[in-house]
């Protein structure tokens, strides 16, 4: 192993122990199951780890990790009917304030198709800059 592969597999170790809170939220909001985002996020950590060596530019670390990770979220959601049960809102990660407008900012974004959703998860709730969101949805920067 050169010194910039070494390099590159250290910076995607300490980014992905640095943001698993962070992918799991987003991952959630597309299983909506527990279990299902973990064996998601795990999915594309393992594929991030395999490929790492396609990653050019350390500084696309973010976009180049959520494109998988939305990837394989899409995947899951193509192997699977996503099913939404009142116990399931349970287990939805709850943001600081008032839980009640939560579970309906959480509703209300799940209805959304999912392109549109990973847009406004990734720019509201990860602070993606549309460049990055555009490389991950591979759209143009104007429709991103």
């Amino acid at each position: 192993m050169n010194q910039n592969s070494a390099s590159t597999a250290e910076l995607l170790k300490e980014y992905l122990l640095a943001h698993q809170q962070d992918f799991y939220r987003l991952a959630y909001s597309y299983t909506k199951s527990r279990d299902a985002a973990l064996d998601v996020v795990q999915d594309s950590i393992e594929k991030a780890i395999r490929k790492s060596g396609t990653l050019n530019h350390p500084d696309s670390l973010k976009p180049w990790f959520y494109r998988i990770l939305v990837n394989e979220s899409l995947s899951y959601l193509r192997r699977n009917k996503p099913l939404l049960s009142g116990d399931a809102l349970q287990d939805v990660p709850m943001m600081d304030g008032d839980p009640e407008a939560a579970l309906d900012l959480y509703r209300a974004i799940g209805a959304l198709e999912p392109k549109l959703r990973t847009v406004i998860i990734l720019r509201f709730f990860e602070d993606l800059k549309l460049e990055q969101i555009a490389k991950v949805t591979h759209s143009n920067l104007s429709t991103a």
